[in-house]
C-alpha cells in the first residue's frame, strides 16, 4: 500500500513538472476566445469551422505558440496543415510583389523583398500564423545558397587570397572584439557586451538574391557578379572572409556562455578549443572524401546516365548535400558551413558547373522565401519611431568596419583600391547575427534597449545595403580623381597584386568561355 502511494505521489510530481511548461491549450475555438479589436489580418482568419485555424493550440509559458497540425487517429492518414500552406503562399506572393515593385522603380530588389517580409511579418499586418514552420522551410534558401557558393568558389579560386582571408578574417574579428569591448568598459558598460557586440558586427552578409539574370548568390556576391567582380582580386579577397567568418560562427557560439557568465573562463577555452578541433578534423575528412570517393561516385553516376533519369542526379546531389548537413549539425557546426562544403566537394570534380545549372531553379525559389522570412524580423513600427538613432548607428557601423576592414587588408601589402572596395563590401551586418543575437538573449549578454539596438541596426543595414553598393563606383571615381586609386589598372597594388590579377583574368576569360559555350 504505501508503495502505491508513493508511487502515486511520484507521478502526480512528474506530471506538475511536465505541464509546468505549458501555460494553456487551445484545442476548441469556443474554449478559449477572446475579444479583440478587428484588425486588417483578420480578413485571412475568416470563423470558418472546416479551417485549418481549428487546429489545437498550444503555447508555452514563454509564449511559444505551437500548432498541433497531427492529431490522433485510430487509422494512419495524411495530414494537411492549410494554415502552412497559406502562410508560404502570402510569403511567396509578397516577395514577388515586392521585388516586381523596386525592379520597375529601379531599386534594388533585395530591398523590396526585405520589406515584402516585414509588411506581412509580426511587425507589419501578421498575415503570417505559423511563424516557426516558414521560417524553417525557408532555411533551405541558406542551404542551397552556401552550396551554390560552394561549387562556384572552390579553393583552387581562393588560394591567391588565402593569406589575407584566413590570418586577416582572425584578425578583424579580434579588433572589432577589442575595440567594441574597450569602447563599453570606457562609457561604464559591461566589457562582456562590448565583446559580444563586436563579434555580432564583425559578421557580415553572405546569403541573398540575386536577380539580375535570375541568379541567386550571397548578398555581397550579388553585387560583385553584376559587375563581373567576382574574379577580380578585390571579388575573392571578400569571399575568402567571408568563408572564414562562416567557418568561425562554431567558435563565436562556444564563446557566448563564457560571456554571458554560465561558464568559467577555462571551460569556455575548452569548448572553443574542442570546437576547433571538430572543425579541422570536419573539414580534413571532406577533404579526404572529396578527392578519393567523390570522383569515383561521380564516375558512377555517369556510367549509369543511359539508365537514369536527369532529375535521378538532382535528387543524388541534394542526398549528398542533406547527408553532410546532417554531420556538420550531429559535430555541433553550423548548417551554412556544411552546405559550403558539401559545393566545395564537387567543385573539385568536372561536373560543378552541371551540378549548378541542374541546382539553380531550386536555389532561386528558397532564397526568395529566406529573404522574405528575413524580412519578417524587421519591426516597420520599431524601425519609423527610432529611424534617426538606426540610422546614425548603421551609417557608424559602416564607417568603423570599411576603416577597419581596409587597414586590415592594406597591412597585407594589398593597393588602396583593393583595400577600401572590400572595405566596403564588408561593410554591413550579416542576417547571420541575428542567430547570435537570439543566442546571447538566451543567455541573458544582452537584453532591453541594447538588444533592439541591435537588432533595429542589423535591419536597417540589410536593407541599405544595395543602396551601399551603389556608390562604390562613385567612390572608386572619387578615388581616382583624388588620386588615390591609379586611373588605369584595375586591380594593380603592390606585392603580389599583379599575379594575382592576372590570375582573376584567367578566371574571368574561363568563366566568359563556358557561358559562350
Amino acid at each position: 500500500m504505501l508503495n502505491h502511494a508513493t508511487l502515486a505521489i511520484k507521478m502526480r510530481i512528474y506530471l506538475s513538472a511536465v505541464l509546468e511548461t505549458v501555460a494553456r491549450v487551445k484545442t476548441k475555438k469556443n474554449e478559449t476566445k477572446e475579444e479583440k479589436s478587428f484588425q486588417l489580418h483578420d480578413v485571412f482568419h475568416l470563423d470558418d469551422e472546416n479551417r485549418a485555424d481549428d487546429a489545437p493550440t498550444l503555447i508555452d509559458r514563454n509564449d511559444n505558440v505551437f500548432i498541433i497540425s497531427n492529431p490522433k487517429s485510430k487509422y494512419p492518414v495524411l495530414q494537411l496543415d492549410l494554415r502552412l500552406i497559406l502562410d508560404l503562399i502570402i510569403v511567396i506572393v509578397s516577395a514577388t510583389c515586392g521585388g516586381i515593385a523596386f525592379a520597375c522603380a529601379g531599386q534594388p530588389v533585395i530591398t523590396g523583398y526585405l520589406l515584402a517580409g516585414s509588411i506581412i511579418g509580426p511587425g507589419g499586418f501578421s498575415f503570417v500564423g505559423e511563424m516557426v514552420q516558414v521560417e524553417t522551410v525557408a532555411q533551405f534558401g541558406v542551404i542551397f545558397l552556401l552550396f551554390a557558393l560552394g561549387l562556384e568558389f572552390s579553393a583552387t579560386k581562393l588560394r591567391v587570397v588565402r593569406a589575407v582571408a584566413v590570418l586577416g578574417g582572425l584578425l578583424q574579428i579580434f579588433l572589432f572584439m577589442c575595440l567594441c569591448g574597450i569602447t563599453v568598459s570606457l562609457c561604464g558598460g559591461k566589457a562582456s557586451e562590448g565583446v559580444f557586440v563586436g563579434a555580432f558586427l564583425s559578421m557580415s552578409s553572405t546569403a541573398v538574391v540575386n536577380l539580375y539574370e535570375l541568379h541567386v548568390l550571397g548578398l555581397v556576391l550579388k553585387f560583385l557578379m553584376e559587375r563581373n567582380s567576382i574574379s577580380a582580386l578585390h571579388g575573392q579577397v571578400t569571399i575568402g572572409t567571408l568563408i572564414l567568418q562562416d567557418c568561425a560562427v562554431g567558435l563565436l557560439f562556444a564563446l557566448l556562455p563564457v560571456l554571458g557568465g554560465n561558464s568559467g573562463v577555462l571551460q569556455g577555452v575548452l569548448s572553443m578549443t574542442k570546437s576547433l578541433v571538430v572543425l579541422i578534423t570536419f573539414l580534413t575528412i571532406l577533404t579526404i572524401v572529396s578527392w578519393t570517393c567523390v570522383p569515383w561516385f561521380l564516375k558512377l553516376m555517369i556510367s549509369l546516365s543511359s539508365q537514369l533519369a536527369v532529375y535521378i542526379h538532382l535528387y543524388m546531389h541534394i542526398t549528398e548535400v542533406v547527408a553532410i548537413l546532417q554531420c556538420s549539425d550531429k559535430l555541433g557546426l553550423s548548417l551554412e558551413l556544411g552546405s559550403f562544403a558539401a559545393g566545395v566537394m564537387i567543385s573539385t570534380t568536372d561536373l560543378g558547373q552541371h551540378t549548378l545549372e541542374q541546382v539553380e531553379p531550386i536555389r532561386n525559389f528558397f532564397a526568395a522565401l529566406f529573404l522574405a522570412s528575413i524580412g519578417m524580423l524587421i519591426n516597420v513600427h520599431f524601425l519609423w519611431n527610432h529611424v534617426d538613432i538606426l540610422l546614425a548607428a548603421v551609417i557608424l557601423v559602416i564607417i568603423i568596419k570599411t576603416m577597419v576592414v581596409a587597414a586590415v587588408v592594406k597591412g597585407f601589402r594589398y593597393s588602396n583600391k583593393t583595400s577600401i572596395l572590400v572595405g566596403m563590401s564588408l561593410a554591413q551586418i550579416g542576417e547571420f547575427a541575428f542567430v547570435l543575437l537570439s543566442r546571447a538573449s538566451n543567455l541573458h549578454l544582452v537584453e532591453g534597449k541594447l538588444y533592439l539596438l541591435l537588432l533595429g541596426t542589423t535591419a536597417l543595414s540589410l536593407v541599405t545595403t544595395p543602396l551601399l553598393f551603389k556608390l562604390i563606383p562613385a567612390v572608386v571615381r572619387l578615388g581616382v580623381l583624388l588620386r588615390w586609386f591609379p586611373a588605369d589598372s584595375p586591380e594593380i597594388g603592390l606585392k603580389g597584386d599583379s599575379l594575382r590579377a592576372d590570375s582573376a583574368k584567367r578566371i574571368t576569360l574561363m568563366v566568359q568561355g563556358s557561358h559562350d559555350s
